[in-house]
């Protein structure tokens, strides 16, 4: 009887941490710090400016850029890209960039991401105007654009 109640309580953690992921998992939020970590001035340096070494050849979007994390066996980071790189190609001055959180650790560091895949939508200047982790749908990303007009 006891191994009924223990399985019957993991049924229930696991239902409540997959409604908690459902209802969090793509969403855009806006700027953020890190939890635990300690308060920095502001740096005057954009956050496209911290990406240089990790986007060396690619150039900014002329109106945004959605910058994405992503590691080489995530599955979602998949769906994460086509998803990005269609709204990227629907949308005058938007741009596409994506970033290997494995091969720039110090980048990922830096900015403070902690899962992949990770969208962060930059302005027109190279600032944060939002960011979202895991797989965000077509839907949010559309919104998160419109916070910069």
């Amino acid at each position: 009887m006891t191994g009924l109640w223990v399985a019957l309580a993991a049924v229930l953690v696991a239902l409540a941490f997959g409604g908690y992921r459902a209802v969090v998992d793509g969403r855009f939020r806006g700027r953020h710090r890190v939890c635990g970590a300690a308060p920095v001035e502001v740096p005057q340096e954009t956050t496209w400016d911290q990406l240089a070494e990790a986007v060396r050849e690619a150039e900014p979007g002329e109106r945004a850029t959605l910058v994405q994390f992503s590691t080489a066996f995530c599955a979602p980071c998949r769906a994460t890209r086509r998803v990005l790189a269609d709204v990227a190609e629907a949308t005058a001055g938007v741009r596409h960039v994506e970033v290997d959180a494995e091969h720039h650790l110090d980048v990922v560091r830096r900015l403070g991401i902690v899962r992949t895949p990770t969208t962060i939508v930059l302005d027109a200047t190279g600032r944060e105007i939002a960011r979202a982790a895991g797989l965000p749908r077509r839907e949010q990303v559309v919104s998160a654009l419109a916070l910069i007009e």
